[in-house]
């Protein structure tokens, strides 16, 4: 279910152009998509009063036991016999050396209960250095998607109606989309874009509300909201418009421009003409907006590190384009590491780390960092177990929030229980489904819950971008799964 809005009609009628557009031949530009959903927006002025969230997704299903990694001695020494010892890289072992994880221990404020401490990989100092130092940045353990809270009793067990599970487990597309959607590939709505939803009349221009810097991502598109993609370096133009001359000729591109922006008595020509004028100034709008780049080494020169930095110029271009409140999503790719996990998640954690880390940064020199929350998912975790080399997929992961309003130096969520043998101590819970795969303990719902609530989303609407929250609230299995994880003051 999704939410109801008397906007939703504008995006009826934008499909129903399209439609008839895509009969007749024509292939609209998806910048003149995003365009045409410009007449949904309600006049209201910018203020103090934004709100941003930003999700960084990481592709391929990161590694968790490696990126927050049990510290305390029983449980880093079950970690390293399970994953072949540090000693024992060389053989394809992928446990990481204790020694190597002092300088990214984690300090929390109220200690885990039984001794329990983690570390996060030695790349991430950065992020270290937010969550002890700063404290604005926090953990979630254990987090995926759930449409119920289950054991692995449950899980295995066939029926299916009173256990459900998320559709088609352990698949990279189908829990990318689930995570982003609640639904397997093929889901047209996020929960992003249903947040989009509910501010769009915030916004002076509702084209702006939902922004990629990662291409397309279901996450961001709504019932009425649609997500408007830039690139690294800025708006994506409509060369024959508004990029260079045409065949060398200005007069050819003052031409073309007013051939495919002037009004037309055809229908089909006068709507095809009067979204790409939206986009065209879409386009201008947003190259306003954003201003010069930041002065090099202001974000890391990663693909990363330069999407953010183009999340932080829209963000101080806010009041040009008129937003209030904004979703935005982020991305990185090569978290399949079936392979080389040692070798090349080390690269892939110093990117995260830096990058979310030199964002935050740039928050709080605009004054903003109370303002915006960033936030990591991923297809999911991995094994516990080595396939020898790597780790193959899994369900629940570890996860980061950061930011002012992050309730930070503190871990969320249950512990794990460092095994692939599911002796877990959990009342009523066995935490793993083989090769120490972890159901998770805490569901994408909540997660997003959570976000959604400081978002300003009201509580009543939460079941609707959020469907299977209404099965959590509460302690089931020994374990206490509260619709709002409280990580956001």
């Amino acid at each position: 279910m999704h939410l109801i809005d008397p906007q939703a009609h504008t995006r009826r009628a934008f499909l129903r152009r399209s439609g008839q557009l895509a009969m007749a031949g024509s292939a609209l530009p998806f910048a003149l998509n995003l365009a045409a959903i410009g007449e949904a927006a309600a006049q209201a002025a910018p203020g103090d009063d934004y709100k941003a969230l930003v999700c960084v997704f990481l592709f391929g299903g990161n590694d968790y036991a490696n990126t927050v990694v049990t510290y305390d001695d029983p449980s880093y020494n079950a970690y390293s016999a399970i994953r072949g010892g540090a000693a024992g890289q060389a053989a394809g072992g992928v446990a990481l050396a204790k020694a190597d994880l002092v300088p990214t221990l984690l300090s929390p404020t109220t200690p885990l209960p039984d001794g329990r401490q983690y570390a996060l990989h030695p790349a991430m100092t950065a992020l270290a250095g937010l969550f002890n130092t700063d404290a604005k940045m926090a953990v979630q353990l254990n987090v995926g998607p759930l449409v119920v809270p289950l054991t692995r009793a449950q899980f295995n067990n066939s029926n299916k109606k009173l256990y459900p599970q998320p559709p088609k487990l352990f698949s990279h597309n189908d829990q990318q989309s689930t995570w982003q959607s609640s639904s397997p590939e093929g889901s047209t709505v996020g929960w992003g874009g249903n947040i989009g939803d509910l501010v769009l009349t915030q916004n002076s221009n509702a084209l702006f509300t939902c922004m990629s810097v990662a291409g397309n991502a279901v996450f961001l598109s709504g019932d009425a909201a649609l997500q408007y993609q830039v690139s690294t370096g800025g708006a994506v133009r409509i060369g024959s418009v508004t990029g260079g001359n045409v065949y060398g000729s200005s007069s050819v591109k003052a031409a073309m421009a007013q051939l495919v922006q002037q009004a037309r008595g055809h229908a089909l020509e006068n709507e095809y003409n009067r979204i790409t004028k939206r986009a065209v100034d879409a386009e201008g709008s947003i190259t306003s907006a954003i201003g010069a780049a930041y002065a090099a080494g202001t974000f890391p020169d990663t693909g990363l590190g330069r999407q953010l930095a183009m999340v932080a110029r829209l963000i101080r271009g806010r009041a040009t384009l008129g937003t209030r409140r904004q979703v935005f999503f982020v991305s990185m790719g090569g978290f399949d590491l079936h392979d080389n996990l040692i070798a090349n998640q080390p690269g892939l954690m110093k990117q995260l780390s830096d990058a979310m880390a030199a964002f935050y940064r740039e928050t709080v020199a605009l004054g903003m960092a109370d303002k915006v929350t960033a936030f990591t998912a991923s297809d999911f975790g991995r094994t516990l177990a080595s396939n020898g080399d790597g780790s193959d997929h899994g369900w629940g992961g570890h996860h980061f929030v950061v930011g002012g309003a992050v309730k930070g130096k503190q871990v969320y969520g249950t512990p794990q229980v460092v095994s692939i043998n599911n002796d877990s101590k959990l009342p009523g819970y066995e935490g793993h489904v083989g090769q120490g795969r972890l159901i998770p303990s805490t569901s994408v719902d909540q997660y997003g819950a959570t976000l959604a609530s400081w978002f300003g989303v009201p509580a009543g609407s939460l079941e609707n971008i959020l469907p299977n929250l209404r099965n959590f609230g509460g302690n089931v299995n020994g374990i206490n799964y509260p619709k709002n994880v409280g990580f956001l003051a």
